[in-house]
């Protein structure tokens, strides 16, 4: 009933990796395959994500392909083995939401108009080329 649209962008006009997955899946696991498809970092680069993918297989994933991962820790996680976040840098997080506020000024986006996932994502797709070009 329901699907999610993961983004990776370099700013807020700029997306890298789009998938769409279906709704009622975990963030992390999808996470970690977003970050395969992004593959390897040139030099050492910060990956700033949101609180599903701060455990610790994202973190080992993230590591392994050369990127530092900046995630705040979940709020269940004892105080003892929570990791220190890096304020100055998850404050990069904001670029994601206004991408997402950009595409959501199309209102076939917003709304969901298409039944069909293809259709969607190529509707993303189009839509992401316009903000691209402006």
């Amino acid at each position: 009933m329901t699907t999610k649209l993961h983004v990776i962008v370099r700013d807020d006009r700029l997306p890298l990796v789009m998938a769409l997955t279906p709704g009622q899946y975990g963030d992390a696991p999808w996470g970690r395959r977003r970050l395969e498809r992004l593959g390897r970092a040139s030099a050492p680069s910060q990956l700033v994500a949101d609180r599903a993918d701060e455990g610790r297989p994202s973190q080992r994933h993230a590591r392994a392909l050369g990127w530092t991962l900046v995630a705040p820790p979940h709020p269940n996680r004892p105080a003892a083995r929570r990791r220190p976040l890096h304020r100055a840098a998850y404050r990069e997080r904001n670029l994601v939401e206004r991408f997402f506020n950009r595409l959501k000024r199309f209102r076939g986006i917003a709304t969901r108009d298409h039944k069909l996932d293809v259709v969607y994502l190529h509707m993303i797709y189009l839509d992401c080329i316009h903000i691209m070009t402006k």
